[in-house]
């Protein structure tokens, strides 16, 4: 959900990056300069992340700033849905992450399970379009809107990748802990009720 102090660090920030982008006025360089500065220090007086940590993360940002993009797939087999344990936070998730540039989302998401799960998939359907900040996510620097995308197992078997250490499904009366960064329970949920009825509208906030 949306958190005041992330909501105005992330607006400074995107202002600071615009303004860096498109001014050569070495006074307004330092100015917008100052800003990131500013924002970087509101997330570091909230989250405890090392500053020099959070200035590299401003730092490697250039161009005009929009949302991020991070896709998720929904495969489902028997009534239960594919999840893989992560192991940066040993929790759950749909297997997914970052789109990568000059790949589609259906592309994306073929690669992201393949990599993360071992199984080979089809897109079938565009379910969600979500704004992680109306969702109840942990605060996180950057804006982000979540894609999600139901796909079917067409070959392969469950393996870990280089991030995973898990491959399991689960019902949806059963779930692990969830990275909470990547799903919450509420949009696995509403992955289940696409499940239920193939007829159901895709969301988007």
């Amino acid at each position: 959900m949306s958190v005041k102090w992330l909501e105005w660090a992330q607006r400074i920030q995107s202002l600071a990056q615009a303004g860096l982008t498109y001014t050569n006025n070495v006074y307004d360089i330092e100015r917008f300069e100052e800003l990131r500065t500013i924002s970087t220090e509101i997330m570091n007086e909230y989250t405890g992340h090392e500053m020099e940590k959070l200035r590299n993360l401003f730092a490697y940002e250039t161009g005009y700033q929009t949302p991020k993009v991070d896709i998720r797939g929904a495969v489902f087999q028997n009534g239960k849905i594919l999840l893989v344990r992560e192991i940066i936070d040993d929790k759950w998730s749909l297997p997914g992450g970052f789109c990568d540039v000059g790949l589609s989302p259906a592309e994306n998401i073929v690669k992201e399970i393949k990599e993360e799960s071992g199984f080979d998939v089809v897109p079938t359907k565009l379910l969600a379009l979500l704004d992680m900040k109306k969702h109840e996510h942990p605060p996180q620097p950057f804006h982000y809107y979540k894609v999600f995308i139901q796909c079917n197992i067409v070959a392969g078997k469950a393996e870990i990748g280089i991030e995973t250490k898990d491959v399991q499904f689960f019902s949806e009366n059963n779930l692990p802990e969830l990275s909470l960064a990547r799903n919450t329970e509420a949009q696995i949920q509403l992955l289940f009720e696409f499940s239920r009825d193939p007829q159901k509208e895709t969301v988007f906030d």
